[in-house]
Order: C-alpha cells, then sequence, then structure tokens
C-alpha cells in the first residue's frame, strides 16, 4: 500500500494526540481507530490502531513499577483471565470481520457512554479505596467476590481483545471491590492488565494478518511522544477538559458510524 506524505503525517497526529489522552484521560483508541478506517477495513484497522498505541501502554505500565509490585498479588490473580480474554476478543475479531464492521457503531457507543461515566465512577472508586485503606492497607476480599471480579475481568479482556476503548474505566470499578489499596495502585494495576490484554491481542492480530506494519510503525513512534507529551502536562491540564473532548469524539464518530451504516 502506497501512502503519502499527507496521509502519514494524518496518522502520526492522530497517534500523538490518541498517546496525549491516554496519558491525560484515556480514549486515544477514538481518535486513532477512525483515522486508519479511511485507509483500512475496520478489522485491520482495529488491529493496527491496537499494535500502535501498544508500546504507551507498557511505558505506562513500566511508570508504576514500585506500585505494581506492592500489589502483585493481585496482579497474578488477573493476569491469567486478562491474557486469556485477550486472545478471545482478538479472535472473534478475525473469525468474523463482516461482524465486527457491523458493530462499530455500537463499539464506538459504547466507549463514549463508558467516559460518560467516568469521572462519577472514578470518584466513586477513590473514596471506596480511600475507606478501605482508613481499616486497613490489606484488605483481603472473600472468595466469591474474587471469584465474580475475576471473571468480570475476563469479560473486560474479551471486549478488549475485541475493541477495547474504555476499558481502564471498567477495571477501576471492578477492583474497587478487591482492596487493592489507594488509587495510584488500582492505576498501576489497571494500565498493566490493559497492556496485557493489548499484547495478547496484537499476537493474534499478527497471527491473522491484520495489522498493517507501515502505519502501525510510524503511528508507534507518535504515540509514545504524545504520550510523553501528555503526561508531562497532565499536571497543568484539567483532565475534565480532554475528558469532554473524547466523550464529544465519541459520540459525534459514534452517529457518523451509524449514519454510514444504515442510512
Amino acid at each position: 500500500m502506497l501512502i503519502d506524505f499527507w496521509t502519514f503525517a494524518f496518522l502520526c497526529v492522530s497517534a500523538f494526540f490518541a498517546g496525549v489522552m491516554n496519558s491525560v484521560a484515556g480514549g486515544g483508541t477514538l481518535l486513532t481507530f477512525p483515522a486508519l478506517t479511511a485507509l483500512l477495513t475496520p478489522a485491520m484497522a482495529n488491529a493496527t490502531s491496537t499494535v500502535a498505541l501498544l508500546p504507551g501502554s507498557f511505558a505506562g505500565a513500566l511508570g508504576y513499577r514500585k506500585e505494581l509490585w506492592e500489589c502483585r498479588r493481585f496482579v497474578g490473580r488477573m493476569i491469567v483471565p486478562s491474557i486469556a480474554g485477550g486472545f478471545l476478543g482478538a479472535w472473534l475479531v478475525g473469525k468474523n470481520e463482516d461482524t465486527f464492521a457491523t458493530l462499530v457503531p455500537w463499539l464506538i457507543l459504547t466507549a463514549a457512554v463508558l467516559f460518560v461515566v467516568q469521572a462519577p465512577l472514578s470518584q466513586w472508586v477513590k473514596q471506596r479505596a480511600i475507606a478501605e485503606g482508613a481499616h486497613t492497607d490489606h484488605h483481603e476480599p472473600n472468595g466469591v467476590t474474587q471469584a465474580l471480579v475475576i471473571g468480570f475481568q475476563f469479560l473486560v479482556a474479551v471486549y478488549g481483545g475485541y475493541f477495547g476503548a474504555g476499558i481502564g474505566i471498567l477495571m477501576l470499578s471492578a477492583l474497587g471491590f478487591m482492596g487493592v489499596g489507594d488509587i495510584h495502585r488500582m492505576n498501576a494495576v489497571k494500565t498493566f492488565l490493559a497492556a496485557s490484554i493489548n499484547a495478547a491481542s496484537v499476537v493474534v492480530f499478527v497471527r491473522d494478518e491484520l495489522v498493517n506494519w507501515e502505519c502501525a510503525g510510524v503511528m508507534a513512534v507518535a504515540a509514545i511522544l504524545g504520550g510523553y507529551t501528555g503526561a508531562r502536562v497532565a499536571r497543568r491540564l484539567p483532565a475534565r477538559y480532554v475528558r469532554y473532548s473524547v466523550i464529544v469524539i465519541g459520540f459525534g464518530l459514534s452517529a457518523y458510524y451509524f449514519v454510514k451504516k444504515f442510512v
């Protein structure tokens, strides 16, 4: 596939701002996926977007290495359902690309709705973490709660492998019941597990030859730069403004794809 300079520039700009968004508020997929659908099939656009944003995900997880070590038991419990779900979700994309294309408007709408509830849900998670910390730093949930959260994590991972936008807030809501600790530890677990889900899905996407490496390579570099920039400005830029932008973009794109698909 021959791609001209301006198309490459457009993809790099979308990946850069996706990296910024992922660092500040999440939702980068809502920029890179639509940009790639102008060139690729929906399934290939999804796979290529995942590959492009993967390095930034692991870079974020590396930044939380101290918190990850402190809650390594929880990571150990959640890593297997995360990887298994990521594999299954990615396999479903390649299994029936026509179905994935039909579901695109609904997937983007789901992601947009998740970002609408992100702020109040994050606040609830933070308050719960503070309340748990007031009682003990090592709260251990009962077996039923652990089983339910692990099962929920598997379902989140399936969605993450299939599309992925919004999985962070889903995981944070579940981690609020696991006694992980403060919000920084929960963010550490969430970031690492999201990277693991994406890594598992990338293996399947590569196997199924759904990745356009010409696009993924340059976008990955731009996304890393954007992620670093986002981390630098996160302290100065109110996250709610970026989140509102993601929500507007999400609902706008959902409406566009609904019209394109059904009208």
